[in-house]
Formats: C-alpha cells, structure tokens, sequence
C-alpha cells in the first residue's frame, strides 16, 4: 500500500475491495459499444506535453485543456487544444496551442498558428464566448502566470489581453462566460489553485521511496478567484473584491454555473482540492455570498473535505433544478449531491456512483443522454496522481481506463463494453460536442502526456432527439439560458452553457434525448435576466434555432 509521505500527502489507499465495478443490470444489453475511437481517421494527430522536463511540480500533474468551438462560424465544431510544455522561467515557447478545423465532413485539418490562439504559456483550460457582442466566437485560455484572451476577428484570433484587462498572474484552471449582472455581456470567472512558486516547491516520495507529486495541503498556499465585468466592449476590469469573492480562498480546479436557488440569475460552484468546495450565490446585482457550508454543497455527507476536480451541474433527477456531481481522488466517491429548492444533500450511494469511483481519480465529466432513450447518462475521464498500486499497462503509473454509465430513472449502471480499447492513458480535459452533427453527443479527451482523443457516439439509439440553439438577439449564444422541454408526458431541463467538466469548454448547444416521443410540446426559454418565451411545437430529429425576441413570452 503506497502514500505520499513528508506533510500532507493528497491521501492513502483505500481499504481491501475498493473499485470494484457495479454489475450490469439484469436484463442489460451487452457487449453493444457505444462509443467509436476515430482519433486517427479524422485527422486528430496532437499530443499533450506537459513538462519538458519532470520534476515534480505540483501543476504538471493536471495540465491541459479543450474545446469544441465553432471558430470560423461554418456550423462544424472545430477543436482548440491547450497546451502545457515549460513550466520553469525561461522555459515557456516551443509547445503552442493548437486549432483543428472542422471540414464539415468528420475530418479535421490544423489551422497554422491555432489562426493567431498559438499561445506558449504553461496551459491549463479555456473558455469560450462572444464578449464583444459581434456574433462570433471568442476565447479565453487559462495559463499558470499569464492568461490570455482572444477576440474574434473573422475566423482570425487577435490577442486582446492587456486590453482586456485579464493577464492575471497566478495559477488558473478552469474559466467560465457569464452575465453576471444579466446586463447582456459576458463577464468572466477565473478558477485559481495554489499561489504556486517554484521556488516553494516540495519533495515528497512514495512509501517506497520513489519521486512523487505532493498533496496540495503541503503546500499551505491556497489563492482566491477572479471576477472580472465586461463593458460591453470586450473590455473587462476585476471586480473580485466588490463582488465578495476575496472572502474565501481555496484550491480550485473545476467550476460549473448555474441558477442553483432558482431566482434568475447566475450563480457558480467551485470544486476545490482537498477544502470546502465554494457555492457562490448571485443577489441578482453581481454581488456574491459564499453559502456552500450552509446549502450543503461544501463538505460531504461525512462532514468530510474532498479532492474535487471536475464538476457538471446538471438536472440528473428530472426534477426541474440544478444538481452537482463531482470528481475525486482515488479512496474518495465521486460525490452526488441532489438539490432541492436551494439546498443540497450528499446522495451519492443511492445513484449507483459510489462504489465504482472509489478506486479510481476522476476529472472531467458530462452528463448527456448518449442513447436517446429520455434518461440523461453520464461519461468519467480517469487519471491517476500517484504510485497507489500495480501499473496496469506499460510503465505508466497515472494511467486508468475511463468509465460510462447509463442512465436508468435516476440511477446508473456501468457500461464497460461502451468505451473502445483503446490504448490506457491518464485523462485530464474533456469537451462534449455533436461534432459529426448527427444528433448525439460526441468526446473529445486529452491524455496528460498522451494523446487528444475523439470518440464518436455509436449508441444502440432508444429513441429520438431534438437540438436547441439558444441565441441572443445578435445570434451568438445565450450563456446560462435554461431551456425546459415538454415531450408527453415528461418535462427536462437544459442549459446553454459550455462551462463544466474539467479544464474544458463544451458545445453550448442544447441535444435532449427523447425516448419514445417524436415531437416536443413546447420549449419555455428563460433567458439570462429572467425573461421567459415559449416556442413550440417543435419536431424531432434536428436543430432549432430559438432566438432571444422571437417566441410567445409568458
């Protein structure tokens, strides 16, 4: 049994039978995949660098970003990769960001110099959103010391960050676009981890004496976040402080927006490493309260701090509000807590997704109905941190096989024909998009030190589909718009929100399954401010464009 020794080691190995896989259900299909590896088929030939050279540095061990983005506006999601590489001063340059573009037909072909997004930074995530009101598609890369953001200049990348106000200069993570202030601009929230110095770096080693990654407890440094308001313009100035979000700090890594209590505006939770997890709740006037220990969202069902990486809020109940699952460590469950009416309760071992996670370290995740059949599913990206038992392939000591789940009225049941065999690795970033445009959700995946990678879903289809474009009035998308869909007898909620997973940024583009239905009722819009339109009747099948101003407003 291996730990990290010397201060604070992340956490031990669990007790004997952890991680043992949940059986199918009785009845299940088997053997039927649902997932296709077309990483080499479709062009998609990057690979990860996070260290030139290997010493042991707390952010090498959960480096890397994605996005699925439409770029060039041509309808196809495109692919912006996050790289890593130098991490050391005097070491950044050599390991830009890379862009595929989407030719429409599944291929994807890189863009020279990621078309002006090439930055060199040690990269950790991204965040996409049109903050300039221009229609396009604009991005903001999360870096340790410098960030960078990017404004849309008809397909070109133009490098906006000291205009923009956003430089910043500590050790980002995950990002997000949103309004805030429900004012129609996109403002920007910044996930920081360690106030991290190479020259406070630790040493620490495996129970058998080998190099190893510190737990982030040792270090004693936790930071705050960064809230940032946009003038319309694409122009932003922080408003952390004003905002309140200086009166917590943490180690964050993963954030997830959404109208948790219900009131109409955006409020956002972060998942932090080894502390209280934050629920930062919006008074409507982008003025924030940090209410997670009190919701019960910030600790779990043990009273215990976790290790929390990537998070989704999603309705994964059909219940009508927003719930939140959340990564971990191994020795830790992944965490479910169900909400109701604003205030949350740890339900984790009563949705089948507790055992199976505990020997395994989770880090980006989407819930999505990959098989159309009405009941949302859920996809975990594996990695390990540490040496915490045999190799299971190759040399490797972080790689572990990745895991989806079906959906069964609340509850979920592994699938582990449903990934290919493909080559093991250690996940970090991963983005969800229908980039083939053919109705379900596809995966894309990065390796830390291994390769991006494209699955394309291959599910047994159970039934039909819909897709919603929730745009404003200028056409670029509403972030945080929630969409409820009425199809017989059942109603589900959707949001048009790219930000949640890991590092990553998703297809904002609403795709509900809908079993046995073949035409939606009705779609009620609330649109970021509290507005509500209904359109309908929709049919089944394809996309719908529902433009902010068009539908019967209620």
């Amino acid at each position: 049994m291996l730990c990290r020794t010397r201060l604070l080691p992340w956490v031990c190995l669990c007790a004997f039978g952890c991680g043992a896989d949940e059986p199918p259900a009785p009845g299940a299909p088997t053997g039927i995949p649902w997932f296709e590896d077309v990483t080499e088929e479709a062009g998609v030939k990057l690979d990860h660098v996070y260290a030139l050279e290997r010493r042991y540095w707390m952010p090498e061990i959960s480096s890397g970003g994605l996005a699925f983005l439409d770029y060039d506006s041509d309808g196809a999601l495109d692919l912006y990769f996050v790289q890593s590489g130098g991490l050391a001063e005097g070491e950044a340059g050599g390991h830009p960001n890379r862009l595929l573009r989407n030719g429409g037909d599944g291929k994807f072909v890189e863009v020279p110099r990621a078309a002006g997004a090439d930055d060199e930074g040690y990269g950790h995530g991204c965040a996409v959103g049109d903050i300039d009101g221009d229609g396009d598609t604009d991005l903001f890369v999360a870096n340790v010391r410098a960030d960078r953001l990017y404004r849309n200049d008809d397909a070109n990348f133009v490098d906006a960050t000291r205009e923009g106000g956003v430089e910043g200069d500590g050790w980002s993570t995950s990002s997000a676009f949103l309004d805030v202030e429900a004012d129609g601009d996109l403002d920007l929230y910044v996930t920081n981890n360690l106030r991290w110095d190479p020259r406070r770096e630790i040493d620490c080693a495996s129970l058998s004496g080998l190099p190893e990654y510190c737990g982030p407890l040792a270090y004693s440094s936790p930071s705050t976040d960064h809230l940032y308001l946009n003038d319309g313009a694409g122009r932003f100035h922080e408003v952390s402080e004003e905002a309140g979000i200086l009166v917590k700090s943490g180690l964050g890594l993963g954030v997830s927006p959404a109208d948790f209590d219900g009131d109409g505006d955006v409020d956002i939770y972060v998942t932090n490493d080894s502390m209280p997890n934050h629920l930062w709740i919006n008074d409507g006037a982008g003025r924030f309260s940090e209410e997670a220990l009190r919701r019960g969202c910030a600790l779990n069902g043990s009273g215990l701090a976790e290790a929390g990486m990537g998070v989704h809020a999603a309705d994964t109940d059909g219940d009508g509000d927003w719930d939140l699952f959340m990564t971990h460590i191994h020795n830790e469950t992944n965490t479910f807590y169900r909400n109701q009416a604003g205030v949350f309760s740890d339900r984790t071992s009563l949705i089948g997704l507790s055992r199976v996670s505990m020997g395994m370290t989770g880090w980006g995740i989407g819930f999505h109905d990959y098989d159309q059949d009405g009941e949302i599913d859920v996809f975990i990206g594996n990695g390990r941190v540490d040496r915490h038992k045999p190799l299971p392939e190759g040399d490797n000591p972080y790689v572990e096989g990745n895991q989806v789940f079906r959906g069964e009225a609340g509850t979920f049941v592994e699938i582990p024909w449903g990934l290919p065999a493909s080559p093991l690795g250690s996940t970090r970033a991963v983005a969800f998009g229908d980039y083939d445009s053919d109705g379900d959700v596809d995966i894309a995946y990065l390796d830390l030190g291994g390769p991006l990678r494209l699955l394309r879903n291959v599910a047994p289809k159970r039934g039909g589909w819909i897709g919603l474009r929730l745009l404003k009035e200028n056409g670029a998308y509403a972030l945080g718009a929630e969409a409820r869909v009425t199809a017989g007898q059942r109603t589900y909620l959707r949001q048009c929100q790219p930000a949640y997973s890991y590092c990553s940024s998703s297809d904002p583009a609403v795709v509900v399954g809908l079993g046995n239905e073949v035409s939606v009722d009705e779609v009620v819009v609330r649109w970021p401010g509290g507005t509500e339109e209904a359109f309908g009747l929709l049919q089944e099948g394809r996309y719908h464009e529902l433009r902010q101003g068009t539908g019967t407003e209620r």
